[in-house]
């Protein structure tokens, strides 16, 4: 009994979940890349597999039907954008996913972004490795008005953090929790509401369904010129030349990215000096990446069984 753990880190961490497998009688097939597959590739590795502990490489309808002997897809995280839902329950490929293991990485992440964009953090230690001593100048945190997109549960963590520390929360989700709101000291605006009000808009919704940018030139003119931008959600989900002509024109202050429409990413935000970018890494943090590899190993075992 074969299983293909796609993630080209999975088990890097720690080796619970390898374990864990192979104490339940699995062989386990690694990724050899150190990059995200391709659908080919996943074909090739996964040929005898009965399941697969899944990354983003792309679980198409053309993938399934390479694989006759796959019962499980168990993705390690929560977006599933990258697998033909429909037709793996067409196929009776059971899928699932981890959505509470990286709410926690992913939300300090933001925070710890955001704090750094607006601080010019990485752009001072840039300086100083290159032996430039150079006093950046940055700005307060302090009474800046956060605007969260999407308020499912890294949404939520995300607005309690920034409340913590005494800044204002609006919130916009199309099926938010008016109670959780109010308990939590966060105002519920609509979507062009939030971009027009908001020093920091932070976005944290899965994308729309025909893949389009959810923040495009026209969300873009919206926002207050000299705003920021945190994204920390999904490529795509911000129209990358759309956010570089802002920066570059100085409608937006900064930018702090973390995933992109084409990864890895080495497009032409990687030449701007008001935008901190990151490779993906929302979920690695050691605890939270841990917790999400155990999680869909047990998902994957309890569904085989």
């Amino acid at each position: 009994m074969k299983i293909l753990t796609s993630p080209s880190s999975f088990g890097q961490v720690g080796n619970e979940p390898v374990e864990l497998l192979r104490q339940n009688g699995y062989e386990v097939i690694n990724n050899p890349y150190g990059r995200k597959l391709t659908e080919d590739e996943v074909i090739e590795l996964a040929a005898d597999c009965i399941g697969i502990v899944a990354g983003v490489e792309p679980l198409t309808a053309r993938v399934m039907d390479a694989l006759p002997k796959l019962k499980c897809i168990s993705r390690v995280g929560i977006g599933m954008d990258s697998v033909d839902l429909k037709y793996a329950a067409e196929k009776g490929i059971i899928v699932s996913n981890t959505p509470d293991g990286p709410t926690r990485a992913v939300a300090e992440l933001t925070l710890a972004m955001t704090l750094s964009l607006l601080r010019k953090i990485p752009q001072a230690h840039a300086d100083l490795k290159n032996k430039v001593w150079k006093k950046q100048v940055g700005n307060l945190f302090l009474n800046k008005v956060v605007g969260v997109v999407g308020l499912g549960r890294i949404g939520k963590l995300v607005s309690q953090l920034f409340r913590g520390i005494g800044n204002p929360v609006i919130g916009y989700d199309p099926y938010a929790d008016a109670a959780w709101a109010t308990d939590n000291g966060v105002e519920l605006v609509d979507f062009d509401t939030l971009l027009t009000k908001a020093d920091v808009v932070t976005i944290h919704v899965p994308g729309n369904e025909d893949g389009s940018a959810v923040i495009g030139a026209k969300e873009i003119d919206l926002m207050k010129t000299g705003a920021f931008l945190v994204n920390i959600s999904r490529g795509g989900i911000v129209d990358e030349e759309a956010l570089y002509n802002a920066l570059s024109a100085n409608k937006l202050t900064g930018a702090a990215i973390d995933v992109f429409s084409s990864e890895p990413y080495s497009g032409p935000l990687c030449d701007l000096d008001n935008v901190v970018l990151t490779p993906h890494l929302g979920s690695y943090a050691e605890e939270g990446k841990l917790l999400m590899e155990i999680d869909a190993v047990k998902n994957l075992i309890n569904a085989l069984k």
